[in-house]
């Protein structure tokens, strides 16, 4: 009973934490794609500390948190689509443990996170640019732009590897003793 309570509270803590940082994109516009990051990164967290359900009610929790609390909507939704790929990854990382030691996993893998950011950005990219860009993009800038995702897509999860095998695991004995 004791451990489970302790879960609940350390995730209530973290879902406080993802509300503050996507709070804090909207006050401190030069660091909104920094926290709302941060804030996703909690979502690793939470399965990687728990499980996958546990991390999933987490991520679902803390969008409809952040829909009713945080005045900027756009900013929840870009939490929400950077939480999903986090949701994904992890969760196809945990299913691929069970694949046999033929295949090339980390490959595999990385080629997975690419479907999945792709999956995500390009529709958003496609299909809101008047709402992302405030004009319709030219064939070059919208070549561009693709480019630009894929080069943040490797930033984003290389500061993700980072922060988890870095910083959490120096952080994570005064959180959960």
């Amino acid at each position: 009973m004791h451990v489970k309570a302790k879960i609940l509270a350390f995730g209530g803590l973290l879902l406080a934490l993802t509300v503050i940082f996507m709070m804090l994109g909207g006050i401190i516009e030069s660091n909104t794609l920094f926290l709302l990051a941060a804030a996703s990164y909690f979502v690793g967290i939470m399965i990687r500390e728990t499980n996958f359900r546990m991390g999933a009610a987490f991520y679902l929790a803390s969008v409809i948190l952040g829909f009713l609390v945080v005045p900027n909507k756009f900013y929840v939704a870009s939490y929400a689509a950077m939480g999903f790929y986090i949701l994904a990854i992890e969760g196809i990382w945990e299913r691929m443990g069970c694949l046999p030691e033929k295949y090339q996993k980390r490959s595999l893998f990385w080629i997975l996170k690419y479907v999945i950011f792709n999956v995500i950005y390009l529709p958003v990219l496609f299909g809101f640019q008047e709402l992302l860009f405030s004009r319709q993009l030219s064939l070059p800038f919208l070549i561009g732009a693709v480019l630009a995702g894929q080069i943040g897509l490797i930033i984003y999860d290389k500061a993700y590897e980072y922060f988890q095998s870095h910083i959490w695991s120096r952080m994570r004995g005064r959180f959960l003793n």
